[in-house]
């Protein structure tokens, strides 16, 4: 296999010297691509896809930057097959039903297949997508369709079932700095015209977050602004000035990152919205996870809010799922409010406390048989078990609670959540003497 920097042969298609360094560093070659190696290595689906030159439809699938235009280019030329490329933005029925009759043609006249690459798939209505179906059944076209969210819910099952699904991994740090040294050094690329340095390099990555079309922008601005600059050698500085996005000096896998985090968290306990938005700009601008983000206001909301406020864990869901469905940047602004939403509830760490002191005796051996009247009662043999025989319906009763034994009789009495009378846990508090008051009646 060629090594990673290898150059494709002579025979390769030249690129615009003036496209996008995106655009000019695109590998021609599958040993050209970065990353991946789960679908290009030795015997692995898409190497022997196209070495064995199947005629076969594929969804490709995965974050952006990681390579799905990329390989259905390089399908395109390691085949020799005519490609043709059309956006579900701005494409539609039409338009699909001319680049079939032309794949016909091309097919019955000169031989050869076509490729056709459809970006952003999801975005095709399904009678769009049902229009593919027929050439792809027949295979007067290869469909090579790209989706950044899971085709499973957003394309049609028809065209699932004739193509095979590929998912595409996030690059990682080394992939994007991979990207980046080639794009410095090919005669496609900057051909030595700069230099970068480690800080500036890091920067890179930290802007790019995965995706190396992010990477090579950020890199050709930077480039263009060290030469006007009259230097060959582009330095942090440099490049925040081109990028405009300055750098946040924590290392997203070191001490800093957690510490942060922790931070971040601690504001939201501490009530203080302000230091809260900080430490979520300064995780956002180092590339952070988003999904990680997300996660630790989840916990958040249980963890420091519970019942004081029960709609701050269905706003923190709610941000961890609209960062999902549309990504970064714009997710910056559902997680934003909901840090502004938990930092300004009111607080309580009741049930934190209660699930840990249920936890501590559990472990502690503080269980014992569920009480009789509460016991299964559907299956055959129950009733002469005396299961479920004492049980009262609580629906039955006008406030629709009855004095009656639920826990085990080694934990009758136990109180594990105390309510403070902290927002909405006031009431619930006053609620909940009156429910026990009920519940122990007679005991």
């Amino acid at each position: 296999m060629s090594s990673l920097f290898d150059e494709p042969v002579d025979d390769a298609p030249r690129v615009d010297p003036g496209a996008p360094l995106a655009v000019r560093m695109r590998p021609r070659a599958l040993d050209e691509v970065v990353g991946q190696q789960h679908l290009l290595g030795p015997r692995a689906p898409l190497r022997r896809l196209v070495e064995g030159d199947e005629p076969m439809s594929l969804v490709l699938y995965g974050p952006p930057g990681t390579g799905k235009t990329t390989l259905a280019h390089v399908i395109s030329l390691a085949t020799k097959r005519q490609f043709v490329q059309l956006s579900a933005l701005d494409a539609g029925v039409k338009e699909v039903r001319a680049v079939i009759a032309g794949a016909k043609r091309e097919l019955t006249y000169a031989g050869r297949r076509t490729v056709l690459f459809i970006d952003e798939v999801h975005r095709f209505s399904k009678t769009q997508q049902d229009s593919l179906l027929s050439a792809v059944e027949d295979r007067i076209v290869s469909l090579i369709a790209a989706t950044t969210e899971n085709p499973f819910f957003s394309v049609v099952s028809p065209l699932l079932s004739r193509s095979l699904v590929l998912a595409l991994q996030p690059l990682s740090d080394d992939d994007v700095r991979a990207v980046l040294r080639r794009a410095l050094t090919s005669d496609r690329g900057l051909d030595g015209a700069v230099t970068l340095t480690e800080e500036a390099e890091e920067h890179l990555l930290r802007v790019a977050g995965g995706d190396a079309r992010k990477a090579l922008t950020a890199l050709e601005s930077g480039a263009g602004a060290a030469r006007a600059a009259g230097t060959e050698v582009l330095d942090l500085a440099t490049l925040e000035t081109a990028v405009a996005q300055a750098a946040v000096r924590y290392d997203r896998q070191g001490d800093q990152h957690y510490d942060v985090a922790s931070a971040l968290i601690k504001s939201i306990r501490g009530s203080d919205v302000d230091a809260a938005m900080h430490y979520l700009a300064r995780m956002v601008e180092a590339g952070e996870d988003p999904r990680f983000i997300a996660r630790r206001l989840v916990i958040s909301a249980s963890e420091d809010i519970g019942m004081a406020d029960p709609t701050a864990l269905l706003t923190a869901v709610a941000a961890a799922d609209a960062v999902a469905f549309i990504g970064m940047p714009e997710g910056h602004f559902a997680l934003a409010q909901a840090v502004a939403h938990l930092a300004t509830a009111p607080k309580s760490n009741a049930l934190t406390v209660a699930i840990g002191e249920s936890v501590a005796d559990v472990r502690a051996g503080l269980a014992g048989p569920v009480p009789p009247g509460l016991r299964d009662a559907h299956y055959a043999g129950a009733k002469k078990l005396g299961h479920g025989a004492t049980y009262r319906y609580p629906h039955d009763a006008p406030d629709g609670i009855v004095p009656q034994q639920y826990p085990p009789d080694a934990l009758v009495g136990k109180d594990y959540y105390r309510p403070t009378s902290r927002g909405a846990e006031g009431a619930i508090g006053a609620r909940l003497v009156k429910l026990r008051a009920i519940l122990r009646r007679g005991r």
